[in-house]
This record gives C-alpha cells, sequence and structure tokens, in this order.
C-alpha cells in the first residue's frame, strides 16, 4: 500500500475544500493516486470537491488584439508573482504588444512568439529587461489566434483577468458581445459536444455510476443513469447548448438565439488568469519557526 503523507493529505484538501479525514481516506482507497482520490471525493461528496481546483491563484492579466477590419484577432495570457505589477504600465504594454504580434506575425509556440521582435529587442530580452526593472519574473503562458470566418469581437472582464475573443459569422456587434460576456459568465467548454474531450465525459460518467451504485440503484440502471448524467453535463459545459444568461424566459439557448438571429458562432477562446495554476503559500509562521529551530542546531 502506498504511503500516505500529510503532504498529500494537504495538497487534496487544498484542491477539493473536503474534510481531511475525508481526504485520508479518499488517497488510501486510491493507493495515492491524487487524480483518482479527487474522482472519489466528487462520488462521496457531490461537485462541491471540485470547486476549490477551479479557483484562479496565479497573477496577471489576458491581452487582446483586433485588426481594423475584425478579420484578425489574437488573445495572451501573461503571468506575473503579484496583482500589484499586473497592474504595471509596462507590463500592460508588454502585454499589448505580444497580442499585436501573435496576430499579425502567426508565431507557432510561445517559443517562437520569443524570438519576435519589440522595438529591436526580442519579446524574450524584452521580458528579461522588464523582469530586472520590476525586479518580480513574469512568463508568457499561452495564446491563440483568430483568422475569422466573420468578425471578431472581444471580452475583457475583472480588470483583465477573464478574456474572450470570438468569430461570429453574420449577426452584429451587439450580438458579439453579448455572447462574449455570456461565455465569460458562464464559461464554456467547448461550441458543441465535439468539442469536449472524451476523458472528460469518462470521468463524469464514472462518478455517475459510482453515485447510482451507492445510492442503491440496479446495476441494470446503472449505463441508462450515467448517460442521462453526461447529456445533462455536455448541456451545461457547451456554448450552444447553455441557456442564453440574458435570455428574459431564462429558457433561450445560445443556439436558439443565434438561429432568431441569423448568425453563427465559428469559434471562441475563453482565458481565465492562473487557470490550473498552483500559486505558492507561503506559511510565514512555519517559516520563522523553521529558521529559528535551524538556528537552535548551530
Amino acid at each position: 500500500m502506498a504511503e500516505i503523507t500529510a503532504s498529500m493529505v494537504k495538497e487534496l484538501r487544498e484542491k477539493t475544500d473536503a474534510p481531511m479525514m475525508e481526504c485520508k481516506k479518499a488517497l488510501a482507497e486510491a493507493a495515492g493516486d491524487m487524480d483518482k482520490a479527487e474522482e472519489i471525493l466528487r462520488v462521496k461528496l457531490g461537485n462541491k470537491a471540485s470547486k476549490a481546483a477551479a479557483r484562479v491563484t496565479a497573477e496577471g492579466i489576458v491581452g487582446v488584439y483586433i485588426s481594423g477590419d475584425a478579420k484578425l484577432g489574437a488573445i495572451v495570457e501573461v503571468n506575473c508573482e503579484t496583482d500589484f505589477v499586473a497592474k504595471n504600465d509596462d507590463f500592460l504594454a508588454l502585454t499589448k504588444n505580444l497580442a499585436e504580434l501573435v496576430a499579425t506575425k502567426n508565431p507557432a509556440d510561445v517559443e517562437a512568439l520569443s524570438a519576435l521582435e519589440i522595438n529591436g529587442l526580442s519579446v524574450e530580452e524584452t521580458r528579461k529587461a522588464l523582469v530586472g526593472k520590476i525586479g518580480e519574473n513574469m512568463t508568457i503562458r499561452r495564446f491563440s489566434r483568430i483568422d475569422a470566418k466573420g468578425a471578431v469581437a472581444s471580452y475583457i472582464h475583472g480588470g483583465s483577468k477573464i478574456g474572450v475573443l470570438i468569430d461570429l459569422v453574420g449577426g452584429d456587434e451587439a450580438l458579439a458581445k453579448d455572447i462574449a460576456m455570456h461565455i465569460a459568465a458562464s464559461k464554456p467548454k467547448s461550441l458543441d459536444a465535439s468539442g469536449v474531450p472524451a476523458e472528460l465525459l469518462d470521468v463524469e460518467r464514472r462518478i455517475a455510476i459510482e453515485k447510482a451504485r451507492e445510492a442503491g440503484k440496479p446495476e441494470a440502471m446503472l449505463e441508462k443513469i450515467a448517460e442521462g448524467t453526461v447529456q445533462k453535463f455536455l448541456k451545461d459545459v457547451t456554448l450552444l447548448d447553455q441557456v442564453f444568461v440574458k435570455a428574459e424566459d431564462g429558457k433561450q439557448t445560445i443556439a436558439q438565439l443565434l438561429k432568431a438571429k441569423g448568425a453563427s458562432v465559428a469559434s471562441f477562446t475563453l482565458y481565465i488568469v492562473g487557470e490550473g495554476i498552483e500559486k505558492k503559500v507561503t506559511d510565514f509562521a512555519a517559516e520563522v519557526a523553521a529558521q529559528a529551530a535551524a538556528a537552535a542546531q548551530k
């Protein structure tokens, strides 16, 4: 049996908000597999066990660029260590320049972007100079580019912590803004079911089966129950099936809204600053105690 350490329990607790003893039991049942243990907790405790895992912890901003004819757009996430630096004018200018470079130069990846130039210096040289000036590390995390089939629109929310880029075919600017705002609020994972990763559906299916089994449902019913759960999940996480946040009747889906307006969404990108990044939390009291203990041993 794998050894379950206190640090493993602490990590799972921080990810799930589940009680410590429940985390320990889940880790033991999962033989130390963190992802499996989180899945076990979701079966036992419901979706509450995954809420902490979605917390945004890293600092930084999302920047966007749209060409004058709205046919070209880009979105980029740049991270830093503190929110103070995320508001720095030089940091904001760097992010703006990066978004424009992504749109106009179409780099293949972050490494290629870092090799491009800003005012005679490479992006990497510019980044390092800014790190030296500010005294805080910063990184280019990711970017996406849209060569529009229709017209590109964007929406930035929460002090540039959430950014959306959308390619709308048909419709108008007001519709594009409404859907971009909806995406920022509802956070769909894909346009439709075809874009949802199979492994994500497998997890939902397994959790549904185990929850139904624990509830005493007949074995013959488990697959049907799981399929119903998966279909509900898909409606919750796919843009076209989501209920429009501004729907007056509380029922109109994005697909229905688009049909009524004679429009369609070709693609979209949603960035949430720090999504999926673990931010180190310093326990100053523990650090001081450790330093005192080390000094006493000398």
